[in-house]
């Protein structure tokens, strides 16, 4: 039950939502209509075509019920190149589980003949069907949508996503629409309404929000549709075939993981493109707002100064993270062929694991910010070893909440022989006591007898002291210092 504001005295409660899923061809203002709808810049919006491939979703109320909005990549329905065609998929699956389909066309440009194919296709579905003439902006446009009766879809709406002009009437539409029997409204009093709606929220379980992060064409997407279990991402060998930042919430042991596939983060000379440019600011918007950062590394590549950069945003924005070096068995099956001539080169494969070892150790000489990140070794195509990035998910996020209370921390801080960090003598201070300010990361604050910044030695030094006594596994430690005056 969702507690939905409403100015009477009964509120409507919706069990359910409507999903409806937003159609049409390339670049006619589908993910501008989504954003307006949903209330957020959630979808990236420019004027090159075929910016959003995989389906995403968003939630908005209307009238007191709830919606669920799918936007949809732009679709050709007889184009056979790899993308168009995964983008069509993605497309058939929204449509399948959706209430009622609106489909966008542009109102500035003349009927075309993908346009019609598109239409022939969605009346044959079934489903309540809404035309929205986009780009309508004033009253004097009006008279641009009479071409489009030609596509027989009788629900028509002009509208003007960018600026909210008749999306209201269309909304109102789907409502009056869709079945009664898709979705039931209750008449209840505000005051069991809003205790309800506490005591669902109390029932929720926690939700730890992770994002999938790396260069283009290191496999994100296939390990989001490993871990979820579906095939929610459109995969391909094309690099930078995600834009948008996918998600997919997965339910496991009480607990609520929130899955984010992330565009990939290209160098800023190699991103021409505006989608492009966007979707690496939109994978580091959606980086920061995660709790755990999955870093992708290509095991048949090794680790990149691109990986370093790329792991570092994750680092310096305080995210805990786990390192994955996918396509591990590539890399296995590389050697296998290389050695197999030879009796030498068989007794050669039981030293596997010290292989696996030299390349951890080169893997942390590339990332030694990150000497507190575990290592699992994967192959997202074929499943090998992604059964473990569920307990490990689990730990990391434990630890990344953990909190040391402020005596514990004192008595370990009386122990600590401070002689040993490496630290110039004009800068060493005094450290009287220590406490911990917060957690997600688990921040510190150390008392002084000046107010200086404390040097990288000391920082360095007393992190891995912590590391040492607590633990703190996968995830950065911050430490601030103050004068005790």
């Amino acid at each position: 039950m969702t507690r939905i504001k409403n100015s009477s005295m009964s509120a409507p409660i919706a069990r359910g939502a409507i999903t409806l899923a937003i159609v049409g061809r390339p670049n006619v203002g589908k993910s501008t209509l989504f954003n307006r709808i949903v209330g957020s810049r959630r979808a990236i919006v420019g004027d090159e075509p075929g910016i959003t491939r995989d389906r995403l979703y968003g939630e908005a109320n209307w009238r007191g019920y709830r919606l669920r909005i799918v936007d949809t990549g732009g679709i050709i329905p007889e184009d056979k190149d790899l993308i168009p065609a995964e983008i069509f998929r993605q497309a058939k699956v929204a449509l399948k589980d959706a209430d009622a389909v609106v489909m966008v066309v542009d109102g500035r440009s003349e009927l075309a003949g993908p346009d019609l194919e598109l239409a022939r296709l969605m009346l044959r579905g079934g489903k309540p069907l809404f035309l929205a003439v986009n780009k309508v902006d004033s009253e004097k446009q009006t008279g641009l949508i009479d071409e489009f009766h030609r596509l027989g879809i009788r629900k028509m709406f002009p509208i003007s996503a960018e600026h909210g002009r008749g999306v209201d009437d269309l909304l109102d539409a789907v409502l009056e629409a869709v079945p009664s029997k898709e979705i039931v409204v209750e008449d209840v009093e505000e005051t069991e309404n809003t205790e309800e709606s506490e005591q669902s929220e109390r029932n929720l379980p926690a939700e730890t929000k992770v994002a999938i992060i790396g260069h283009p064409n290191v496999g994100k997407s296939t390990l989001l549709n490993r871990l979820t279990g579906t095939d929610r991402a459109i995969v391909s060998p094309i690099a930078g075939t995600t834009r948008d930042a996918v998600d997919e919430v997965v339910d496991r042991n009480g607990e609520r993981f929130r899955f984010i596939d992330t565009a990939g983060i290209r160098r800023k000379g190699k991103t021409k493109l505006m989608a492009e440019k966007l979707s690496v600011v939109m994978a580091r918007k959606h980086l920061e707002a995660a709790d755990i950062a999955l870093m992708m590394i290509d095991a048949t590549e090794g680790v990149s100064s691109l990986d370093a950069s790329i792991a570092g945003y994750a680092h310096e924005s305080g995210r805990s993270v786990i390192i994955l070096v996918n396509k591990w068995d590539l890399v296995i099956s590389g050697k296998k062929k290389a050695v197999s001539q030879s009796k030498a080169a068989r007794m050669q494969e039981s030293k596997r694991p010290a292989d696996r070892a030299a390349y951890e150790q080169r893997l942390r000489y590339g990332l030694k910010f990150l000497n507190y990140a575990p290592v699992l070794f994967i192959s997202a195509e074929s499943g090998v070893g992604t059964e473990k990035i569920f307990p490990m998910i689990e730990k990391v996020a434990a630890e990344r909440r953990k909190r040391i209370s402020t005596g514990e921390m004192n008595r370990f801080l009386k122990k600590v022989d401070f002689e040993r960090a490496s630290v110039p003598a004009k800068q060493q201070v005094r450290i009287y006591y220590m406490t911990q300010a917060g957690v997600s990361p688990p921040t510190f604050v150390i008392f002084t007898d000046r107010q200086v910044k404390l040097h990288f030695a000391y920082q360095r030094f007393l992190e891995n002291q912590i590391r040492d006594a607590f633990g703190f596994l996968g995830t950065p430690i911050w430490i601030k210092n103050r004068a005790r005056d």
